[in-house]
């Protein structure tokens, strides 16, 4: 199942039934038996279901899990599960009514939180995992709303978003291109590795909510070992932010509510059996630590799975430097590649 929303993450379920999830983003996990499971948008997973009830008819349903202070549609989206016989017909009469499964209310974050959490690796000889135990580069990335002057907007204002307080501008050269041609303005190397200013993200808002705007990377060297904290804010109000990384895989080592402490959180990370995602969600009013190895040479976007807020800037791009070999480095374009 693929959440292919643009701005929601969703609550599954199937009437009746216990669902056991077995894969998420491409990558098996250990077999998890839910009644429900989370998915936020571009985030993958498998699950099997045993069609082993008296009753044919059954719900799959899809409900929005949003931040509280977040007004949107949470109606319910359904669809009919029907058993048939080995010869094609029902075993219910199409009058019978499907049974409903019991979802979460749509701000259950301590609900989504849970399953979450609950994901692990396989960690098998068949599927090892390889998260950095040694790590080379440490990030502290915020990811959240703010506010940008506006001369021609309602009281000055408009509504953005950032990471470490910048907003991204996507300049009119590809980033690849520019980065592979040595191209200069287009881009800077000096995305900041952390805030500037520390403070008490989840709390109680600054009184200056304005971020920058700019078109700034974090470039890395090949083969590094990264340590990414991602951390939610509630500079105009918290919010779950699936943050999707191109390029690579992550292993999800540490999540928790609140701001993300460097002294007491590492020591309860997983780095025996984590789940290997491509998308994370960032609780609401928390943090996701992930880890990966940086061996895929290129200009690598990283965003918001949201689409408002990659519209607003809620987006960064991480630069891989080549290797020492040519399989370890990024190959020419092909002559007849259309120019952005």
């Amino acid at each position: 199942m693929v959440n292919a929303a643009l701005g929601g993450q969703l609550f599954v379920g199937v009437g009746g039934h216990k669902l056991t999830v077995v894969e998420v983003d491409a990558t098996y996990v250990k077999p998890v038996e839910v009644d429900h499971f989370l998915l936020q948008p571009g985030q993958t997973s498998s699950v099997l279901l045993k069609a082993g009830q008296t009753q044919g008819n059954f719900y799959l349903a899809a409900r929005p899990f949003i931040a509280p202070n977040v007004s949107t549609d949470n109606t319910t989206a359904t669809a009919i599960i029907t058993y048939v016989t080995a010869s094609g017909d029902p075993v219910s009469s199409s009058s019978s009514a499907p049974l409903m499964p019991s979802l979460p209310a749509f701000n259950d974050t301590s609900d989504a939180a849970r399953f979450s959490q609950s994901l692990r690796s396989l960690a098998s000889p068949e599927f090892p995992v390889n998260v950095p135990l040694q790590v080379d580069r440490h990030l502290f990335f915020t990811v959240g709303l703010g506010l940008l002057p506006c001369s021609s907007c309602p009281f000055n204002v408009t509504l953005a978003a950032a990471v470490n307080n910048i907003s991204f501008v996507l300049p009119q050269t590809a980033l690849l291109q520019a980065h592979y041609f040595n191209q200069s303005n287009v881009f800077t190397e000096d995305f900041p590795t952390a805030p500037q200013n520390m403070i008490d993200f989840t709390g109680q808002p600054p009184a200056n909510p304005f971020t920058v705007r700019g078109t700034r990377v974090t470039k890395i060297p090949f083969n590094s070992t990264v340590q990414l904290v991602l951390q939610g804010t509630s500079l105009i109000g918290k919010e779950n932010h699936p943050i999707h990384l191109h390029g690579f895989n992550f292993y999800v080592v540490g999540q928790g509510f609140g701001n993300y402490n460097n002294v007491t959180d590492p020591p309860s990370f997983n780095l025996v059996d984590p789940q290997e995602r491509n998308t994370i969600g960032i609780p609401q009013g928390g943090w996701a630590a992930i880890r990966f190895r940086a061996d895929n040479p290129g200009v690598w976007f990283m965003h918001c799975h949201l689409e408002l807020h990659t519209m607003l800037g809620l987006d960064t791009a991480i630069v891989v430097d080549d290797g020492s070999t040519l399989d370890q480095s990024l190959i020419p374009p092909p002559l007849d590649l259309p120019p952005c």
